[in-house]
């Protein structure tokens, strides 16, 4: 029978790829938005600004920055070794697709690609040059230099969708990647992050791609219906009959693109304690913006349930960009044999 031996968590953002120096493209942007959501309710900056005052100037200075840079990458690496130590025949990668592969014509809640094979493709210079001041480079250390085939897990994936399904869920089920934002059938940024950054690039263990609709109205999951729906998938791997030593990694989160420590430091130590009542009671209007991603982390808790592995921060930052308190915080973790705690 397959077996969970690792859990994974892991942030995503864009600052994890830019330098230090550079993290005010972004800030430029977060100035610009009237509907920077925190705590359930939309505010334009100035208003989050006389909010939070007196505000985060000191989390913004270079030193500082620098700082946590330095650690996130560290803590990157340290991911990835865990990963690689042990030895997986197959990783589970559940993330947020930010309507690059799936987009109005059909938005699924749920969905499993389950092709045997998925492409990695880089991005033309004309692609990058669309994209938002500040981002371009940190998407392109996320793809590949040249155009990759990553192998998927057909049997297992196929599996997963019929079980999951037998559960009470109705996944969606991809075997061929809609063209998407780019144009290209690729998988998305969410994935790719684990493949280049965790990783290192190269090869990878065959992979089973779930996609949560956690940003898009007007079906995102509950955060109660995500816990299930992780339930579901983690007994699916557990009833595998091949014998497969299985990964599961949660990518995207924590709060962004306003930080609350309040928020992400109670969902870690509910995620460390196994506190399934908070993780499932999580508000949809808290739920929104990037801290929506945190939907992939509570699926992946949901699989571990029952499991033996013990949950460890190896991690967390909160990366701020802006005197509102906007940036993003990241967070890195594993569910392990022998591991456990430390939510400081």
């Amino acid at each position: 029978m397959a077996e969970l031996v690792l859990g994974v968590g892991t942030s995503h953002g864009p600052l994890l790829n830019t330098p230090p120096e550079d993290w005010g493209q972004r800030a430029a942007a977060d100035r610009a938005n009237k509907a920077l959501v925190y705590r359930g309710r939309d505010y334009p900056y100035d208003e989050l600004l006389a909010l939070r005052a007196p505000g985060f100037a000191a989390e913004c200075d270079l030193d500082t920055r620098r700082r946590r840079y330095a650690a996130c990458r560290a803590d990157i690496e340290e991911l990835g070794r865990r990963i690689k130590a042990a030895e997986l025949d197959v990783l589970v990668v559940v993330s947020s697709d930010h309507k690059e592969v799936f987009g109005d014509e059909l938005l699924p809640q749920f969905a499993f690609y389950w092709g045997d094979t998925m492409r990695h493709e880089p991005f033309t210079q004309e692609q990058l040059d669309r994209m938002k001041p500040g981002l371009a480079v940190a998407e392109v250390a996320n793809v590949p230099v040249s155009s990759t085939v990553r192998a998927g897990d057909s049997s297992l994936a196929r599996h997963l969708i019929e079980r999951t399904s037998d559960a009470g869920f109705d996944p969606a089920a991809s075997k061929e990647l809609p063209p998407g934002e780019w144009g290209n059938s690729g998988i998305p940024h969410g994935w790719g992050f684990v493949f280049e950054q965790v990783l290192g690039g190269g090869e990878a263990p065959p992979t089973v791609p779930v996609f949560v609709n956690t940003f898009w109205e007007p079906n995102p999951p509950s955060a109660r219906r995500c816990y299930d729906f992780g339930v579901a998938l983690g007994e699916a791997i557990g009833s595998y009959p091949g014998s497969l030593r299985v990964g599961i990694v949660a990518s995207g989160g924590l709060s962004h693109f306003v930080i609350d420590e309040e928020l992400d430091r109670a969902f870690i130590e509910a995620l460390i304690s196994r506190d399934t009542d908070h993780l499932r009671s999580l508000p949809d209007a808290v739920l929104r913006s990037g801290t929506s991603e945190m939907r992939n982390w509570i699926v992946v808790a949901g699989a571990l349930h029952s499991s033996p592995l013990r949950a460890e921060l190896v991690g967390y930052e909160p990366c701020y960009r802006s005197e509102a308190g906007t940036g993003c915080a990241m967070a890195f973790m594993t569910w392990q044999l022998g591991r456990s705690r430390d939510a400081s």
